[in-house]
């Protein structure tokens, strides 16, 4: 028994290494950023880059009415946010901010638009963001090399 623990113990240890830890919060940002940018992209308007469809405004307008915000403000303010920091998130750059912004979005999106989505699906996101928010990025994120650059 005594041997078994150690090797669990050793392989703990190992993927909480920096390269493992590295790799598994790279698949979180990419998890978390696919999400959103994959709703993003529905907000568009086929075959440009970011102008708000029709789609969108009807869903902000119509499905969407809890929100406390106006339907011509909260309508843009969402895509461009599922653009943006899903961007961002992938890179590594600012992982925390970006984090921060789309747990605030799906805080938003559980007690105004789809109270009900808690257990099926917000709890996964927030629980990716809350990884990217206490972790960071990683050594495989664009802020570790602002760290890094900024140490020097």
């Amino acid at each position: 028994m005594h041997t078994f623990l150690a090797r669990y113990d050793s392989l703990a240890a190992w993927l909480a290494s920096r390269w493992p830890e590295g790799l598994a919060l790279l698949l979180t940002r990419v998890a978390l950023a696919g999400i959103f940018w994959r709703s993003g992209r529905t907000k568009v308007a086929e075959g440009t880059l970011l102008t708000i469809g029709e789609q969108a405004r009807f869903l902000f307008e119509y499905e969407y009415t809890g929100l406390p915000l106006p339907p011509a403000i909260a309508a843009p303010m969402a895509t461009y946010a599922e653009h943006l920091f899903p961007i961002l998130l992938v890179v590594g750059l600012f992982t925390r901010l970006s984090a921060l912004a789309l747990l605030a979005m799906t805080l938003v999106i559980q007690v105004f638009v789809y109270p009900e989505a808690w257990w099926q699906t917000h709890i996964v996101w927030v629980a990716l963001a809350s990884v990217l928010l206490s972790r960071g990025g990683g050594p495989l994120a664009a802020d570790a090399l602002l760290a890094r650059a900024r140490a020097e």
